[in-house]
């Protein structure tokens, strides 16, 4: 059998079969990998367990009575030729706001604004899928990750972009600074819950953009924290769509999991500015999909999990493609589809 070594971890691995792993990895008792945006580095100390105790973590905190947390940091995680700017924000929560992977936190910004009934209000309340496990990027479940992509409007008479125009929470988050006090409600979510029933489990994952966001939550509960009521034997495949190359988000962090998982973690991107399809026009995350479509109805028939996480403008596309497929493997896909949502391995959470 042949051994990786993540960190000071030694992992065992063995070979991929049908819509299953052979193997269960298994890394040192209570130890984690200290993970920065991007590296795997060596362990540090046990994770804090009492945070796999007790109910779902459901609407702690409301807009009336939100959680001032703190700003940790703030840094950019793509290159100068993406077509725009997307921030990895740490929060620092001192563990009062928990939550569990695949949930998402309310962000208040500050200020007010004019309502349809000419009142002043405040701002209201931006949703954001939260891009840690619930014990945060330093493994103690003292802080939070959001992954923020700026919003900004280009305005075509003034051949430049608008302030008035940009938006509110986005911009206030990506130009936090360290200290810097942030609302928070939640956390709110049930749909992209990760299922741990079957630690052996498929699951695909389908992004675009900051859709990753949950995602990350996952592998690193599955790859890198590996907490002993969760040792993940099976297979994740994330297919990520973004524009080009500098607009990759995590991929350092990525690679490093394919390279000791290779045979539990699986990455397709589609770069529509870099890529073409089958039919020589541009590659888009459902044409990237379809590459694999007989492998993926494999692994749902087999009883794995699809989700879909990033701007709702993917999902005609990508119905499209899979009804395309399911056709040609002679399967009725609306009858398909049902058996997939009644049987809770469909997940769609789009915005």
């Amino acid at each position: 059998m042949n051994t990786t070594r993540v960190g000071q971890a030694t992992v065992a691995k063995s070979s991929f079969t049908g819509s299953k792993v052979a193997f269960a990895a298994r890394v040192s008792a209570a130890r984690v990998s200290t993970v920065t945006v991007g590296a795997l580095v060596k362990p540090s100390k046990p994770l804090p367990l009492e945070l796999e105790e007790g109910p779902l973590p459901l609407n702690t905190y409301s807009n009336k009575k939100p959680y001032v947390g703190t700003v940790k940091s703030v840094e950019r995680i793509v290159g100068p030729k993406a077509t725009g700017e997307t921030c990895h924000i740490i929060v620092d929560t001192a563990g009062n706001i928990p939550m569990w992977e695949g949930q998402s936190y309310g962000v208040i910004p500050p200020g007010t604004k004019i309502n349809s009934k000419g009142k002043e209000v405040p701002y209201g309340v931006r949703l954001y899928s939260i891009a840690a496990s619930r014990y945060g990027d330093y493994f103690d479940g003292q802080t939070t990750s959001l992954c923020v992509p700026r919003a900004v409007y280009w305005c075509p008479e003034l051949k430049a972009e608008d302030p008035a125009k940009k938006g509110i929470c986005s911009n206030f988050l990506c130009d936090a600074k360290p200290g810097d006090n942030i609302n928070m409600t939640g956390p709110t979510g049930k749909i992209l819950l990760l299922p741990e029933e079957d630690p052996n489990g498929v699951h695909i994952m389908v992004a675009t953009g900051t859709g990753i966001a949950p995602y990350r939550s996952y592998w690193r509960r599955m790859f890198i924290e590996r907490p002993a009521n969760f040792q993940f034997g099976g297979l994740a495949w994330l297919f990520m769509g973004v524009a080009n190359s500098d607009a990759k988000l995590y991929d350092d962090e990525l690679q490093e999991i394919l390279k000791a998982f290779p045979d539990q973690f699986r990455l397709d991107y589609a770069l529509s500015r870099e890529q073409e399809n089958k039919k020589g026009g541009k590659m888009y995350i459902q044409d990237k999909v379809e590459e694999y479509g007989d492998e993926v109805f494999d692994l749902l028939q087999n009883g794995g999990h699809m989700y879909f996480c990033g701007l709702k403008g993917m999902m005609p596309g990508i119905l499209d493609m899979l009804e395309r497929v399911a056709g040609e493997k002679g399967l009725d896909w609306k009858e398909f589809l049902e058996g997939l949502k009644h049987n809770g391995q469909w997940h769609v959470e789009v915005y």
